[in-house]
């Protein structure tokens, strides 16, 4: 954010002025309350205020492994091998982009023998926690996200070739491309059974949280009914969900 603000989650009430401390003199300061549940914070080491360069580095020392909010329990050492992704590599995003989490390097390098692929960047933002609350979806107000889309990427999208998006975020950097056409920005798209795709043909994804965005996603590839009945036999058959668990390819 900008002046060296944050925005955060924190457990727990606190106010606006309320102080939180932190290993290796690290401190925060509640500056501003959001309805969402986030909240603005300025960090400072000492007395210095901290750029998000400085704080990541501090971070990385005295961090933890960002494990989604629905998996119930502290991370792990097994969760720094576990929890990584081959895809993302600019620092920005508050969680992986879980779809990459199904691939191993062998099994990456097997595609791209027999497939073009480029890649995107989308930070996923704390929005994509943010369920759908309004009845009528048309009156969600969708969370904003940085993304980029290198040359190689912009080719490929740019041509007549079906494109396989692994994952929900690539799919709404390039379905935000094909309505702006616009190579970097700021995406606000929500996609949803009124709002279909325009360029993605194909795609790999996990199976999502209930009243989600991610959810609405899916559906705008196979439409409401469909997505309930896959959901459906999912649950029969004891699919494991979200971040962990198993994906599905909608073809």
């Amino acid at each position: 954010m900008q002046d060296n603000q944050f925005l955060v989650y924190i457990r727990g009430r606190v106010k606006v002025g309320t102080k939180l401390l932190f290993d290796q003199s690290l401190s925060a300061e509640v500056v501003k309350l959001h309805e969402d549940g986030t909240r603005v914070v300025t960090f400072y080491q000492l007395d210095q205020k901290l750029d998000f360069e400085m704080l990541n580095q501090i971070l990385e020392t005295i961090g933890h492994i960002p494990l989604p909010p629905y998996i119930k329990r502290e991370d792990n050492k097994e969760d720094v091998q576990n929890y990584q992704t081959l895809f993302a590599k600019n620092i920005g995003a508050v969680a992986a982009p879980t779809a990459s989490l199904h691939f191993t390097p062998e099994l990456l390098k097997k595609i791209q023998a027999k497939h073009q692929s480029a890649f995107v960047t989308l930070h996923v933002g704390a929005g994509t926690f943010k369920p759908v609350e309004h009845q009528d979806i048309n009156e969600h107000i969708m969370h904003k996200e940085f993304y980029n889309i290198p040359s190689s990427a912009q080719e490929i999208i740019d041509s007549p070739k079906k494109i396989l998006a692994v994952g929900t975020t690539v799919t709404r950097t390039i379905e935000y491309y094909a309505r702006e056409n616009k190579t970097e920005g700021e995406s606000d798209l929500f996609l949803h059974p009124q709002n279909r795709p325009m360029r993605v043909n194909y795609l790999l994804t996990n199976f999502h949280l209930p009243k989600s965005t991610l959810l609405m996603l899916v559906a705008s590839f196979v439409g409401i009914q469909k997505t309930l009945d896959l959901y459906d036999e999912a649950i029969k058959n004891n699919y494991q969900f979200y971040s962990y668990g198993d994906a599905m390819l909608i073809v």
